[in-house]
């Protein structure tokens, strides 16, 4: 069944569109099953109607113009309950159903499996017998894998033919989920940047000027018979004769009546040079691949090689002519900094990447540049994005693909309220950060890119309560030396002096490797990371506490965090190699005193740690993005998760609620830092807790302070204690929306919290 279910799913997985895709599925499993028949019904997200879409061994003139209501039949039974039904005499069963013109009279055996994609029904896969006999439990079993296994394949073809959409008159909303990376929306035009000379990931585009990109592919294709001849001359007393004609066979690939002259006949009709490689390319790779012939199959891999190439020169030709959209949306599987740079920063709306997280390269800078970012969107058809009209919803990890125009219109009226939001509450920014009754708690920003000061400085904030130090190494190729962290650090400590600086120890691992100090783990989020890298290579650890010492020189607001913290021995000696670093700068001259220390609780095992932590501490801060990741067991990077990921959860505002308690029992102050120190919504129950300062991004900084204003603390406790006795988010939320919604606050929630879909 294994080696059947792989063939398939090969097959399907290399289908051209969604049509071939499902042609190819009813094909194959009806042959790998031996049954009469094998129909695929696909949910209209439009209607919510099942739309018979593919079928073998009933009526084909059906298909498309026949659909369910997911109440009707036996079919409709299958998606209402999402279960498979498996049915010896299909006509005894109670929901039975015949639909005249199908063709289905003469098949009484029935089995029926929901097709299901996050949790989102695509269909139904059905197979159907002439004999009565019930399906064994096998083949129940391949039916249920082979729809499972070709959800994702169904779901990616489903959107891929529908980005291919070509205006926004279309009143189906295509929706890509992925992991916020950077607050904010952007609306712009799609722009795939392909990952070097790869012909799988290069996007269909037509072609501006036929005549010259017809030029490009005869002068790449030029270029590379030169190097194959060079090569081949090179080789010529190395290799037998009949080794050295493999040469020949290349360079007649390439010649006008092969493949060279198919690639030239499609860039004639309108394809882009690079695109008209890629897909006569890929053609007959995979028809060399399915060989079964061992020399024939291999014949790929000299094809794939010479596309290379060609792709290479022709890559190189174009970067030097690309033009940027007024308002780009930079697409492509992993962004990197270098991609970010290319584009003119007034043209850059939105990015969107395959891979990465919240923390990677990409999501940082854009943050830094405020740009509205969605990362891991592993269900997004990129090469087809091109061109197309993208939202990109920052804040809720959402990719919309060639809108309706009320969903634009909407979005748009997003943006514009944003911009009229801050203009408006850009006045609070030297008002003071307290409560209606006068309780003070101060706003700190988290900062991390020297383009973050700006900003950060900007927002009123009263002071820095987490700068992540990894971001210079992030963005480096090396270590940075002790005297460049100095010069780093010190221009954060100078830019907000006399205000603190909360300078978090270097906190790599997880999500985020260095290039140059790879940590490669099978399970990074619970492996080597944050504080236990930097003790287990004091010198890294030493030279940056020393920097940021010697940076501290004269202005005296430094903070030490220690990230990661998850046993009283990891404190002990990080505080001794701190006080180690102190006492060799004020040999080396430098007069300050030893600065505050502090830890981060971010893993469970901190929480009930919290009473120990305090007594050996000057305070804590909370790192609520890791903390709620790890109570509640989801991986926020990953898309498929990453609706089950509140930090408004019961289980996190209680562990945040004792965190509290038992620091300002030993009269130790505790900070917040991370999303939920940045939603106002969040802002009355973190001050009733008592925290005593909330850190965040610049941006959600005025919005939090315009809460914090609105509300007095007698008014948060007697919410806080409200939410005692609630055990869900949607309760959680509900209570808070209410208090918003008394305080005229509902505005002041983040553009696009759950009101955008």
């Amino acid at each position: 069944m294994i080696e059947t279910l792989r063939k398939i799913v090969q097959a399907v997985s290399e289908a051209d569109d969604l049509e071939q895709a499902l042609s190819l599925i009813v094909h194959e499993v009806r042959q790998a099953m031996a049954t009469d028949v094998c129909t695929v019904y696909l949910s209209d997200r439009a209607t919510t109607r099942l739309v018979f879409r593919a079928t073998e061994g009933l009526n084909r003139d059906k298909i498309g113009a026949f659909s369910l209501a997911r109440t009707e039949g036996l079919v409709g039974w299958v998606a209402t309950r999402g279960e498979m039904l498996n049915l010896e005499d299909a006509s005894a069963h109670p929901s039975f159903q015949l639909v005249p013109g199908l063709g289905e009279e003469r098949f009484n055996s029935f089995m029926g499996a929901p097709i299901i994609h996050q949790r989102d029904l695509l269909g139904v896969l059905i197979v159907q017998q002439a004999d009565s006999r019930r399906f064994s439990d096998d083949e129940e079993a391949f039916l249920i894998t082979i729809s499972a296994q070709l959800a994702g394949i169904i779901a990616h073809a489903e959107v891929s033919g529908l980005a291919a959409l070509p205006d926004t008159s279309s009143k189906t909303i295509t929706r890509i989920v992925g992991v916020a990376g950077s607050p904010g929306i952007g609306i712009g035009e799609g722009v795939f940047v392909s990952p070097t000379a790869d012909l799988a990931a290069v996007p269909s585009r037509k072609a501006v000027n036929r005549k010259a990109e017809l030029r490009a592919f005869r002068a790449a294709l030029a270029r590379v018979r030169d190097d194959i001849e060079i090569v081949s001359d090179n080789l010529k007393h190395e290799l037998s004769a009949e080794d050295h004609a493999l040469f020949g066979v290349y360079l007649n690939i390439l010649d006008d009546s092969t493949l060279g002259g198919e690639v030239a006949s499609l860039i004639k009709s309108g394809e882009w040079a690079q695109g008209a490689l890629s897909q006569v390319l890929l053609t007959h790779i995979k028809h060399f691949e399915r060989m079964e012939h061992s020399y024939l199959r291999e014949r790929a891999v000299d094809v794939r090689d010479l596309g290379t190439r060609v792709l290479t020169y022709l890559q190189d030709d174009s970067e030097n002519r690309r033009d940027w959209p007024e308002k780009t949306v930079l697409i492509a599987e992993e962004i990197t900094a270098s991609a970010l740079g290319e584009v003119p920063r007034d043209h850059l709306v939105g990015v969107v990447s395959l891979r990465g997280s919240a923390n990677s390269h990409a999501a940082i800078i854009a943050r830094g540049m405020g740009v509205p970012a969605v990362m891991g969107a592993a269900d997004l058809p990129y090469s087809r994005l091109d061109a197309r009209t993208l939202v990109i919803d920052g804040h809720n990890g959402r990719v919309y693909i060639n809108p309706p125009q009320e969903v634009l219109r909407r979005f748009q009226q997003l943006v514009d309220d944003d911009l009229a939001l801050s203009e408006e509450l850009s006045v609070l920014r030297n008002e003071p950060s307290q409560t209606l009754d006068g309780h003070n708690v101060p706003l700190w920003v988290n900062t991390g890119l020297t383009a973050d000061l700006p900003r950060a400085l900007e927002s009123g904030a009263d002071g820095v309560g987490l700068y992540r130090t990894e971001v210079a190494f992030l963005l480096r190729d090396k270590f940075p030396s002790e005297e460049e962290q100095r010069q780093l650090y010190r221009e954060q400590l100078e830019a907000f002096a006399p205000a603190p600086v909360t300078m978090r120890s270097l906190d790599i691992g997880g999500d985020k490797s260095l290039p140059y100090f790879p940590i490669s783990e099978d399970n990074p989020f619970l492996g080597w990371r944050g504080v236990r890298v930097t003790l287990d290579h004091p010198e890294i650890f030493l030279a940056q506490i020393r920097a940021m010492l010697k940076a501290n020189e004269g202005l005296g607001n430094l903070r030490i965090l220690l990230p990661m913290i998850s046993a009283i021995e990891e404190v002990e000696e990080s505080l001794a190699l701190i006080q180690r670093c102190h006492d060799e700068v004020v040999a080396e001259g430098y007069t300050q005193k030893f600065p505050p220390v502090g830890a981060m609780i971010e893993v469970p095992s901190a929480v009930w740690l919290t009473d120990a932590l305090a007594h050996r501490l000057d305070f804590l801060s909370v790192g609520s993005n890791d903390l709620t990741q790890y109570l509640l067991a989801v991986d926020r990077t990953n898309a498929r998760v990453a609706d089950m990921y509140h930090g408004l959860h019961p289980a996190v505002l209680g562990a945040l609620a004792k965190i509290c308690r038992d620091a300002h029992q030993r009269s130790c102050p505790v900070s917040i830092c991370g999303e939920l120190a940045g939603d106002p919504r969040a802002t009355p129950v973190l001050i009733a807790m008592g925290f005593d300062q909330l850190s965040m991004n610049a941006a959600s900084l005025p919005r939090v302070k315009k809460v914090l204003s609105s509300v007095t603390l007698g008014e948060a406790k007697a919410v806080l204690e409200q939410l005692s006795g609630l055990h869900s988010v949607k309760e959680v939320k509900l209570l808070l929306d209410e208090l918003m919604q008394r305080r005229g606050l509902e505005r002041y929630v983040r553009p696009g919290q759950e009101r955008t879909e």
